[in-house]
C-alpha cells in the first residue's frame, strides 16, 4: 500500500504512513459517546476552514509522544483529508522530547504561531508533566493554562483539544480509582476554558480493565501503532463532535485564571540579552560547548550560553512576574543561585536524573509570583554541585518571562 502525501509548510514533508490496519481494529473503535471524551466546545471557525476555505493549518504541541511523527500528528491530519477530500492540510509539529506544559507556555509563539496562524491546536503534557518534571498540582495548572489563556486571547479563532497520555504509573492510579495529578490539573484547566479534551489515559484503562486489550497491545508509555490508532480515534471523535456543534468555540471565562501566577503571557528571551563577564561563552550548541552527553539534533540550530566556572555570574533585566531558564542540563550540571532585585538567593540544582548520558531539556524557575514591572535577574554558579553531576555548569538556551 502506497503511502499518502500531506501538504506540510514549506519547512518540512512527512509521508505518512497508511491508515489501515490497526484503524480497523474494532478493540480500538471509539463511540461518540464515549465517556472519556469531554466536548465543551465548537469548532465552528475549523468548519468554516475546512468546507468554505478548503484549507486547515492543524499543529500539535507535546513532548516525545508529539514529536513522533508516525503517531497521532499523521494519523489526524490523514482522517482530515479523507473525511475533507481535497482540503489542503498544513501540519506543524511542535513535540519536543522531555518538554513539560511550563516549556510549552513560554515556547508556545515561536514554535507554534510563528509558523502562521492556526486552525486545531492539539496539545498533550499529561505524561511529562508526571514523569519527566514531576510537576505538583500547582506547575501542572500554571503551564497548561498558561497555554490554553494565550491561545484564546490572541489567537481566538484556533480550536483546541486537550489530549491526556498515559504511563504505567497514572495508569496504575487510575486502576485504583485515583486521579493522576497532572491528568486532574490539566482537566480542570479544560473546564474552566471551556476546551475539548481526549482522555486517553483512561480509556487505555478501562479497557485493560476491561480486557479489551493489554499495555502491551496499547505499546507503553510511548504508543505501538495501536495504541497511537487508539488515541487518534479518540481525538478525531471529538473533532467531528466539535464539528457538528453549532456554537462557536465556548470560551469560558478566558480571563479569570485557575491560578493568577499561570503562565499566560509567557514568552522567551535570547541568552544574549544577558549581560554575562567571563566565565560565560554564547555559542552555538555543539561538541565545543557542551563536550559531555548526547546531544539531541533539534537544538542544533539554537544558540547557547554555557557557563562552566564557580562564582561565574551573569545579570538579565526583565518585565514580569515569574523568570526562569529553558536549558539543556547534561553530566556536568551545576547549581545555580539566583537573586532577584538583589534580594535572598535561592539554589536551583540543574542536574536531573535523565542527565547522566543526555544533555536534557528543561525549564527551571527561578522567581515567581512577582511583582508586575521591571525585574533584575542575577545568576551564579555554585561551588557545590549534585553528587552525581561531573561538573558545575549551565547551558542556558532562552530565559523565560511571563507577563
Amino acid at each position: 500500500m502506497k503511502a499518502s502525501l500531506l501538504l506540510l509548510s514549506s519547512w518540512s514533508l512527512v509521508l505518512f504512513p497508511p491508515i489501515s490496519g490497526a484503524q480497523d481494529d474494532p478493540r480500538a473503535a471509539i463511540a461518540p459517546g464515549n465517556p472519556n471524551l469531554h466536548v465543551r466546545s465548537g469548532l465552528a471557525s475549523l468548519k468554516q476552514r475546512l468546507e468554505m476555505d478548503r484549507k486547515c493549518h492543524v499543529a500539535f504541541l507535546g513532548g516525545s509522544i508529539t514529536q513522533n511523527t508516525g503517531g497521532h500528528t499523521a494519523m489526524v491530519p490523514a482522517w482530515l483529508k479523507k473525511k475533507f477530500p481535497g482540503v489542503e492540510v498544513t501540519v506543524t509539529n511542535a513535540g519536543l522530547g522531555s518538554t513539560c506544559s511550563t516549556s510549552g507556555a513560554f515556547r508556545l509563539e515561536p514554535d507554534i504561531f510563528g509558523k502562521g496562524e492556526v486552525d486545531l491546536l492539539v496539545v498533550e503534557f499529561a505524561v511529562n508533566d508526571d514523569q519527566d518534571a514531576g510537576h505538583a498540582r500547582r506547575e501542572c495548572i500554571r503551564g497548561m493554562e498558561g497555554i490554553i489563556s494565550q491561545v484564546q486571547r490572541k489567537h481566538p479563532k484556533c480550536g483546541i483539544v486537550m489530549v491526556h497520555f498515559v504511563n504505567p504509573g497514572m495508569l496504575d492510579k487510575l486502576g485504583k480509582g485515583e486521579a493522576p495529578v497532572a491528568i486532574a490539573a490539566h482537566e480542570a484547566v479544560a473546564a474552566r476554558h471551556g476546551v475539548i479534551s481526549v482522555n486517553v489515559a483512561a480509556e487505555v484503562a478501562a479497557a485493560t480493565r476491561g480486557g479489551r486489550y493489554g499495555w502491551k497491545d496499547y505499546g507503553g508509555t510511548h504508543p505501538g501503532r495501536f495504541g497511537y490508532r487508539v488515541a487518534s480515534n479518540m481525538i478525531t471523535t471529538a473533532i467531528e463532535a466539535g464539528l457538528a456543534k453549532d456554537n462557536q468555540e465556548a470560551r469560558g471565562k478566558s480571563a479569570d485564571l485557575l491560578d493568577a501566577g499561570s503562565y499566560d503571557h509567557g514568552r522567551f528571551l535570547a541568552p544574549k540579552e544577558a549581560e554575562f563577564p567571563a566565565g560565560w561563552r554564547l555559542g552555538k550548541v555543539g561538541r565545543e560547548l557542551l563536550p559531555l552527553g548526547g546531544i539531541r539534533s533539534q537544538y542544533s540550530s539554537y544558540q547557547l550560553l554555557r557557563g562552566e566556572q564557580p562564582g561565574a555570574g551573569l545579570t538579565i533585566e526583565f518585565t514580569g512576574r515569574t523568570v526562569g531558564a529553558f536549558l539543556l542540563a547534561g553530566p556536568d550540571a551545576g547549581i545555580l543561585e539566583a537573586r532577584i532585585d538583589g534580594g535572598p538567593a535561592t539554589r536551583h540544582d540543574l542536574y536531573h536524573r535523565y542527565s547522566r548520558g543526555l544533555n536534557y531539556p528543561r525549564s527551571v524557575i527561578f522567581g515567581t509570583d512577582l511583582k508586575p514591572g521591571k525585574h533584575v535577574l542575577a545568576l551564579q554558579l555554585a561551588k557545590e554541585k549534585n553528587p552525581a553531576s561531573r561538573g558545575t555548569t549551565a547551558s542556558i538556551l532562552f530565559f523565560e518571562v511571563n507577563r
